[in-house]
């Protein structure tokens, strides 16, 4: 593996996104227009690239002033355990902060994710709630 470029707001194909997320997430490869919904939704995105190949993102959503999100986090198998996805989130963190964001909230539902967060990204557990929609 070559030298890992991250960059902030970067252009992506729609198509090497959805591989990525397929991967990350264990489901089949969609058609989802991602640059599209990001321009629209949110403060920006991280994209690691090792080449022309995209290895690891992370989308930071906002509510337009004080709060950002992390959401999406993923890195390819063949990337990972590299500190690329605490690199990912730092990023993110950095540029939340720069654009005058006050927080930034992540929500995960795997345990394994907890010291990935708390530990490796500095997130503190906090109390929150959480409805799940699709379901009375």
């Amino acid at each position: 593996m070559s030298e890992i470029r991250l960059q902030w707001r970067a252009e992506f194909a729609n198509d090497a996104l959805n591989r990525l997320h397929a991967e990350a997430f264990d489901h089949g490869v969609g058609t989802h227009d991602w640059l599209s919904q990001l321009r629209a939704h949110s403060l920006g995105w991280v994209c690691a690239s090792d080449g022309d190949d995209l290895v690891g993102f992370v989308n930071v959503p906002w509510d337009g002033r004080y709060h950002a999100f992390v959401m999406d986090t993923a890195v390819t198998a063949g990337a990972k355990r590299q500190g690329i996805g605490t690199d990912l989130v730092n990023r993110a963190v950095a540029e939340a902060r720069a654009a005058g964001c006050e927080w930034m909230h992540v929500d995960f539902d795997e345990d394994e994710l907890r010291s990935f967060y708390f530990d490796a990204c500095g997130f503190i557990p906090t109390t929150a709630g959480l409805i799940a929609l699709d379901r009375p």
